[in-house]
């Protein structure tokens, strides 16, 4: 299976050398094929989003005849790239996705994080208190009331935002 990660990664390294090559276009969908094979939290993610033409002035003045900041771009990419090929073809696949197959789970900061964007901080308190409730069943009827009591919009909102989040987005794709 890894093979067809490593085809993808090639074919992102081929990019590099169209006449067209637009960096912040190839970015983003080598980001996404490296989301999709080592994850949203990654390193390798994060250098390729740390790639970016340098036009600062030292970069212009290169007396030395060497690459332009451009140049250098492409070919820090393709390293990261390379190095996840090698990756990949000695230690195989990350243990995410070898286990594919059994369902993701909606990430808990994220859940977290929609609430706490929608709710009050006294609504968002008082929620982290039920929350504490040892007796689930209290615990559930707190909940409903507390919900019931809630106005449907931030309902809707706190939906909307949990099913928007990019790393929902993510696991509802790999489904």
């Amino acid at each position: 299976m890894k093979e067809n990660e490593i085809r993808l990664i090639k074919k992102q390294i081929e990019k590099l050398d169209n006449k067209d090559f637009d960096l912040e276009a190839w970015k983003i969908s080598t980001i996404l094929i490296l989301e999709r094979i080592y994850g949203y939290d990654s390193s390798k993610i994060t250098e390729i989003k740390n790639i970016h033409q340098d036009h600062s002035s030292w970069s212009l003045r290169d007396t030395l005849g060497t690459s332009s900041g451009y140049d250098a771009s492409k070919k820090y990419g393709k390293e990261i790239l390379e190095a996840c090929i090698m990756e990949l073809e000695t230690l195989g696949l990350p243990n995410s996705i070898k286990e594919s197959t059994k369902p993701e789970s909606l990430p808990f900061e994220v859940l977290l994080e929609s609430l706490e964007n929608e709710l009050k901080v006294s609504q968002f308190n008082n929620l982290k208190k039920i929350s504490k409730i040892k007796d689930k069943q209290e615990r559930e009827n707190k909940l409903t009331n507390f919900f019931s009591d809630m106005d449907s919009e931030i309902i809707l909102r706190i939906l909307v935002n949990i099913l928007s989040h990019k790393k929902v987005v993510g696991i509802m794709h790999t489904q």
